[in-house]
């Protein structure tokens, strides 16, 4: 580790959405947030809005590795995670550089479709995906859907989903959060697995439909509090409430499924001493 230790870094390793609701700019936004600087590694550039993506242009793998070795040896990162990896030939550059430099607090989202229900990952990385990062991961943060494909079985219920977890800590990951997101029910359930027992985080379900970016956000969370120092249990359900509430405060801003609200804890008292003076 370099510079100020007194800091808490995390590194992002994900492509970047040009209208800043996931991606890369999600998760700066959550570090932000949160208290922790922010570093990145872009592997893709997507053109994107609330209303889909209509371009992505894969960085080259080499260039995704300079950026890792950039990062890590100069600011570091006391944890990372890793967004949209389109291709095996990314995953495997960034399954180099994890091994490179050491990083054992790795989150790892699978991010595999935009909330638009754009593909973002092609189907010759999934393989690359379950079988060279997962056994890196610190946790890896599926959502249901994303279970589905990994793990080869229906995950439709909180039943499915405690067997779906199973099978996917097999791949290797330390930690399992299984979101219940897609997963019908008034509370959305999330379940941490550690290969031996589960514990279950719920919060009721928010109605809106600004959902943009909350499963980059909600491991974006996590990882800025591991980088604070802060225990596996109580950074997911921190993580969880720092993404509950975001969706509380998430407001309109294209014309299609905007993004959640990073800074609702700030936006409303600046406004109002905008106001006041």
């Amino acid at each position: 580790m370099t510079g100020n230790e007194s800091v808490p870094k995390a590194l992002t390793i994900a492509g970047s959405d040009s209208g800043a609701g996931a991606g890369i700019q999600a998760d700066l936004k959550t570090f932000s947030a949160l208290g922790v600087y922010g570093s990145t590694v872009i592997t893709a550039i997507t053109a994107q809005n609330t209303l889909g993506v209509t371009a992505v242009h894969e960085v080259p793998p080499e260039v995704v590795a300079a950026q890792i070795d950039a990062v890590m040896e100069d600011i570091g990162a006391q944890a990372a995670k890793t967004g949209m990896l389109s291709s095996a030939a990314i995953i495997e550059t960034v399954v180099a550089g994890v091994r490179r430099h050491n990083i054992d607090r790795l989150v790892v989202d699978p991010v595999m479709v935009a909330k638009s229900g754009d593909r973002l990952l092609r189907d010759d990385a999934v393989a690359a995906l379950r079988e060279l990062l997962l056994p890196l991961a610190f946790i890896v943060t599926p959502n249901a859907p994303e279970a589905e494909v990994l793990c080869g079985r229906p995950v439709r219920s909180e039943e499915e989903m405690r067997e779906a977890a199973r099978v996917i800590h097999s791949f290797g990951p330390r930690y399992v959060v299984l979101k219940g997101g897609h997963v019908d029910g008034d509370a959305v359930i999330d379940l941490l697995y550690d290969g031996q027992g589960f514990e279950r985080f719920a919060l009721p379900r928010v109605p809106t439909p600004h959902t943009h970016g909350t499963g980059c956000t909600f491991s974006a969370a996590i990882a800025a509090y591991l980088a604070r120092g802060v225990d596996v249990p109580d950074a997911v359900w921190r993580a969880k409430q720092f993404l509950h509430r975001a969706l509380e405060a998430a407001f309109q801003i294209g014309r299609g499924r905007s993004p959640v609200h990073h800074f609702h804890r700030w936006w409303a008292p600046v406004l109002q001493e905008e106001e006041v003076s």
